[in-house]
């Protein structure tokens, strides 16, 4: 089976692990710090704070704006679950708007008609890696006093203009397993806020500047030393696997322009780091989804319930407004295979698989029905 993601882990990795725990500090260390500092003269910050996982991420820096009940953050449905889950675990309320149809983004021209009294923050999602409308969005900001944090947790890497994403507003970066960058399980935090900066500093580490001395109610959300020790080689991978990515991306663009599918929409100003090659499929995208397993070839659906319509959103009373967009993009989008690893003759198989699925699917749609091609029937 040909995989949907598989990581870059190679020697590197192990021996990086390796020399980690041959010195005895395994907890949050010196290679936390310098992994810290070289995603913020990355991303191009002055802070980047290494966490335990993208979702803890998230939740901490929604806590240490001041989030609270009664506060409103305007955000997607279509996205992952941490997305919304952390905007609730500070008992604020996501407002849901819809998304672009061509990008699968947040749409800017939605976001006023959604903002009241009580609209705190925006959060657009860089789903799949590419930026959301950052001009836009960063204006509409301005203009009615709200903080914007990026969840670029797909994003790692990504521009939009001459700044890469998560250095516009409060950027938050998921270092999961599939990610384009990855220490297993991490996140990263990144912001020109010096007081947030410090408040999460502390929160991450149960409150805590000087051992046993609890300022604030605090966590364990680091991120350890051995993870951090992964995630510095993987940064030293990190664009030419971007770069790989886009590749494969160009190619199956070539591949599939005749094809009744729409490929990824990249608009002037931004690159995307192809988290995932996302198409939309327009008949039969289940169907077409099987018989891409039946071939050995892995897929995924990104995100088959949106989270407005999800049960506990649903029981909240916050969920299930007229989003149009969204459900079509719940219903036809497809993720195929996209990682640095994948040669080019599984490409060619994925690309032939597809061409073959996505054509007998449309024919056999296009193909009249018996009953209606026949004499009436009495």
């Amino acid at each position: 089976m040909i995989p949907v993601a598989r990581p870059d882990i190679g020697q590197e990795e192990i021996a990086a692990v390796t020399e980690v725990l041959q010195s005895g500090m395994l907890a949050a260390g010196r290679r936390v710090v310098e992994l810290e500092e070289r995603w913020a003269s990355y991303i191009g910050t002055r802070h980047a704070i290494a966490m335990s996982n993208g979702t803890t991420a998230l939740m901490s820096v929604f806590a240490g704006l001041g989030l609270g009940p009664g506060d409103e953050i305007i955000t997607v449905g279509h996205t992952f679950n941490a997305t919304v889950s952390s905007i609730l675990f500070t008992g604020a309320t996501p407002v849901f708007v819809d998304i672009e149809p061509d990008t699968w983004l947040i749409d800017a021209d939605q976001i006023e008609g959604a903002i009241s009294s009580r609209t705190r923050a925006i959060c657009p999602v860089h789903l799949f890696g590419l930026p959301a409308d950052l001009d836009s969005i960063m204006a509409i900001a301005v203009r009615h006093g709200l903080a914007v944090v990026e969840d670029a947790c797909q994003a790692h890497g990504a521009w939009y203009g001459d700044r890469r994403a998560g250095s516009f507003g409060h950027g938050v970066f998921s270092l999961y397993g599939t990610k384009n960058m990855t220490t297993g399980e991490g996140g990263l935090i990144t912001t020109d806020d010096d007081r947030l900066a410090d408040w999460i500093r502390m929160y991450r580490n149960q409150g805590m500047r000087e051992r046993y001395h609890h300022e604030i109610l605090g966590y364990n959300f680091r991120l350890t030393d051995l993870a951090a020790a992964i995630g510095l080689v993987q940064l030293d991978k990190l664009d030419r696997n971007t770069d790989r990515r886009r590749s494969l991306a160009a190619r199956y663009d070539a591949a599939f322009a005749d094809l009744p599918v729409r490929t990824p929409v990249i608009p002037s100003g931004r690159t995307h780091v192809f988290h995932q090659y996302t198409v939309e499929v327009e008949t039969d995208r289940d169907g077409v989804a099987a018989d891409l397993a039946a071939a050995g070839i892995a897929t995924a659906v990104y995100y088959p319930v949106p989270v407005h319509r999800q049960p506990y959103v649903l029981e909240r009373g916050l969920g299930g407004g007229v989003l149009p967009v969204t459900d079509q993009a719940a219903e036809r989008t497809l993720s195929l295979p996209m990682f640095p690893g994948l040669s080019d003759a599984d490409q060619t198989t994925v690309i032939a698989a597809v061409r073959d699925a996505v054509e007998r699917r449309a024919s056999a749609a296009r193909a009249p029905h018996p009953i209606r091609e026949g004499a009436s029937i009495r």
